[in-house]
């Protein structure tokens, strides 16, 4: 220890982490850095004075001036005790000082230090003995509640009287932060610092006190259940002596419900549930709907899944098997097992066939079901028009259940299965809800992780299961709800389709299920064609497998009377055995009509030739329209009228006709609704012939919307349109250019039979149908030839397996 000229002392220092040391206190604790053991040696040689100060942060390792705080404690080395770990010390302390300057000396430090000597003094004054007197009772509060009061250190205190001892006193013992404690030290004032002491005091006394409650409580609910546990028990070995040692019935459902290993909040959810159902008594009415929901709710698959099939050759074979072309559909699937064999953890996906009726799409679930290995359920949507449908009813209900998608995942039985959400452009709404809505987040792959059903009234885990949804119409779909799903076209078939259909499938099960064989029963391709001509008219093939079930059944009459012991059904012979032909093959007429044209429309069981027909007489320029039309297509007959008297000098019509003319647009099969603008450049034509006397092609068939100023702009449908236009014996298909990337979706059979003619405008299909005598600026031949080579090279559509 060395004394300076500024008055001013030299002591080894010592760090500090997370102690404090007051004056007049004694402390013991342990040593183990290597600048703390040679700070201790050299007070044991000098005197064995200390300077002790506590550093800001507890994790530096070598703290240098910053690190320190200004105020610390000169204390006397009493006792140290080497260790295999260090040294072990007690020390007592003096009195206050502040750190003036550290010098190092390899590892030991010394501190220039300036004392803060403090006599002892007794308080005065009311005021000084009321404080006094708060701390030691916030001191004896404060023991009691930490659950150590010592007496004889309450009565030191209170003997002592002095508010300085008492104020380092109780924050050396109280179990205060170091960085509080550090804040009692620097303060210096013997009232300021024992009124700071009273309040650290006061908080640590609230903190203790709700710690002790809440520790009471759940020291009281742990004797409640133990006491539940020994009675439970004692019932359980009176039960075994009297002969009656079943086992309880919320006994059983704890060790089910602990058994599936759910989540801590579903588990909790249905314990709380049993422990309900333990206390209702017997026969009562809550009784039965606990019983029933715990039923329900431990029937689930919750940790049951099956091995998914990722064998895309394997799953290819299935899909092939299963049906004939449909090869978009196909491919989308494979690619989705492809993406499965990458990475298995991606959540199941949403798709929506859309199609006509008949087309397979029920049946192409069922073997995307079988293709990945997984679980099977169908959900029908048609009709649905109450939101607790699909989410369940409150189980408060009387006869109340989950929804229907729950009640699928039930019926599966497992957790990643295939589920099929049937016509699910058939819901509807009432004041019930909106189902399509209560959708939303069960197909939504960012949301169903936590489906919440109405019944179950805790989250349900639905990112493994593979929604696949129906429809006819995606019109009439919610737009929310179709933006979560990924649309799949399921086109309608062609009569090649139909017939490898028919002799691959649809003949050998309906054989099967009539007890035939193909001995018993020969029907060759012809006949299956003649069946398709003549007795169906369908996008689909369930017409078609109803007449094939009516020749077996024929057949099995005649094998079973043993008039003879096989069939063989011929060309040409089928009225006897399917009754009158219902189908009249289409013949044209071979003559070109005036005001007679041919268009072609979308229908939901695929395309349909439709006529129009026009005629001008003399009258007072009235516009005429029968057929049972929609507004759109009323407002494209406007359109024409409405473009053709802009071109009366071009197209040699008389300027006046809208004022001497009476026009009347006719469109057959009156009882049929007919809609949409597509059907614009065939009204034109059909105005213009009729106005001119020009006759039209009539193996001409066309389709387009036209503008007002004479543009032809693309349509839907045209896949199926054309289907019809080939099935009904046209010969050219005149469509919007626009449309020629559209030609790569339509079947070979039927763009080798029809001459495509790509149209912009409507004066180019003026040139093409028919010969207006009086037309300017007709259009050259060479240019018409161009226009049809186009559409005989786009893109060609993919070939059918």
């Amino acid at each position: 220890m060395e004394s300076t000229e500024k008055n001013t002392k030299r002591f080894p220092l010592m760090a500090l982490r997370g102690i404090t040391v007051f004056p007049r206190m004694s402390m013991s604790f342990d040593v183990e850095r290597k600048a703390s053991v040679a700070a201790v040696e050299a007070a044991s040689n000098e005197g064995r004075r200390i300077f002790l100060v506590t550093q800001r942060d507890v994790l530096v390792e070598e703290p240098d001036d910053r690190d320190l705080y200004k105020m610390g404690t000169i204390c006397v080395l009493k006792q140290f005790i080497r260790t295999p770990d260090g040294v072990r010390v007690m020390v007592e302390g003096l009195c206050r000082a502040r750190l003036e300057e550290t010098f190092r000396f390899g590892d030991l430090v010394y501190a220039e230090v300036t004392e803060l000597p403090e006599t002892a003094q007794e308080a005065r004054g009311a005021r000084a003995q009321g404080l006094l007197r708060n701390a030691v009772s916030l001191f004896e509060e404060y023991l009691e509640i930490a659950g150590n009061p010592s007496p004889e250190t309450l009565i030191s205190l209170t003997m002592r009287n002095e508010p300085g001892y008492t104020a380092d006193y109780i924050a050396q013992n109280a179990a205060l932060k170091y960085t509080e404690k550090q804040q009692v030290l620097e303060t210096v004032d013997r009232t300021k610092r024992l009124r700071a002491v009273c309040a650290l005091l006061a908080r640590e006394v609230e903190v203790l006190g709700i710690e002790k409650e809440l520790n009471e409580k759940v020291y009281g609910s742990m004797i409640r259940d133990q006491k539940n546990n020994v009675l439970r028990e004692q019932m359980r070995v009176i039960q075994s002596e009297l002969g009656e040692d079943d086992v309880s019935e919320t006994d059983e459902y704890r060790a089910k419900i602990r058994a599936l290993k759910l989540q801590p909040e579903i588990e909790d959810k249905l314990l709380k549930e049993t422990d309900r159902l333990a206390k209702q008594p017997f026969g009562s009415a809550e009784g039965a709907v606990l019983r029933g929901y715990l039923d329900t709710c431990l029937e689930l698959p919750w940790n049951k899944t099956t091995k998914e099939r990722n064998d895309i050759a394997e799953a290819r074979r299935i899909l092939d098997r299963d049906h004939y072309g449909l090869d978009k559909v196909k491919e989308r699937v494979i690619e989705f097992l492809a993406v499965r064999q990458l990475a298995p953890d991606v959540k199941g996906g949403i798709l929506c066939l859309v199609g006509p009726p008949g087309v397979g799409k029920t049946s192409i679930a069922y073997s995307i079901a079988r293709a990945t290995n997984r679980k099977m359920a169908r959900m029908s949507l048609g009709g649905v028009h109450d939101e607790a449908e699909i989410r369940g009813h409150r189980k408060t209900y009387i006869g109340a259940m989950p929804g229907r998608i729950i009640a699928a995942v039930k019926q599966a039985g497992s957790m990643n299965p295939v589920i099929l959400l049937d016509e699910i452009d058939k819901l509807a709404d009432d004041y019930h809800g909106s189902p399509a809505s209560a959708l939303l987040e069960a197909l939504d792959p960012e949301q169903n992780t936590t489906f919440r059903d109405h019944y179950l009234e805790m989250p349900f885990d639905l990112s493994r299961v593979l929604f696949i949804t129906t429809a006819n119409n995606p019109d009439t779909i919610p737009p929310a709800l179709l933006d979560r799903m990924e649309v799949i076209d399921v086109p309608s078939y062609t009569d090649e389709e139909k017939l490898q259909i028919a002799r691959r499938h649809l003949l050998p099960k309906q054989r099967k299920k009539h007890g035939l064989d193909g001995r018993m029963l020969r029907v060759s391709d012809n006949v299956i064609r003649e069946i398709i001509a003549g007795w169906t008219r369908e996008s689909g093939v369930r017409q078609l497998e109803r007449e094939l079930a009516a020749l077996c059944r024929k057949t099995a009459a005649v094998v079973a009377e043993k008039t003879a012991d096989s069939v063989t059904v011929k060309a040409g012979e089928l009225e006897k055995w399917l009754g009158v032909r219902r189908y009249k093959p289409e013949t044209m007429t071979g003559r070109d009509e005036v005001g007679l044209v041919h268009g072609l429309a979308w229908t939901a069981v695929g395309g349909e030739l439709l006529n129009v027909e026009a005629i001008a007489v003399d009258g007072s320029g009235k516009l005429e329209l029968t057929g049972n039309l929609g507004d759109v297509m009323k407002e494209s007959a406007r359109t024409a009228v409405s473009y053709i008297r802009s071109r009366c000098d071009v197209l040699g019509v008389d300027k006046d006709f809208y004022k001497t003319k009476d026009i009347h647009l006719h469109f057959p099969e009156g009882a049929v609704p007919k809609d949409g603008p597509s059907a614009g450049i065939t009204i034109t034509v059909a105005v213009v012939s009729a106005l001119t006397g020009a006759p039209v092609r009539s193996d001409v068939a066309m389709t387009g919307e036209i503008m007002l100023n004479g543009r032809i702009i693309p349509i839907g449908g045209l896949k199926e349109k054309t289907m019809a236009a080939l099935r009904y014996g046209m010969k050219t298909v005149v469509i919007p250019a626009e449309n020629a990337s559209d030609l790569a979706e339509i079947d070979q059979t039927v763009r080798a039979a029809l001459d495509f003619v790509l149209v912009s405008s409507a004066d180019e299909v003026f040139d093409l149908v028919m010969d207006l005598p009086e037309k300017q600026q007709a259009e050259p031949e060479k240019k018409r030839e161009k226009r049809r080579a186009a559409a005989k090279s786009a893109a060609p559509a993919p070939m059918r397996q």
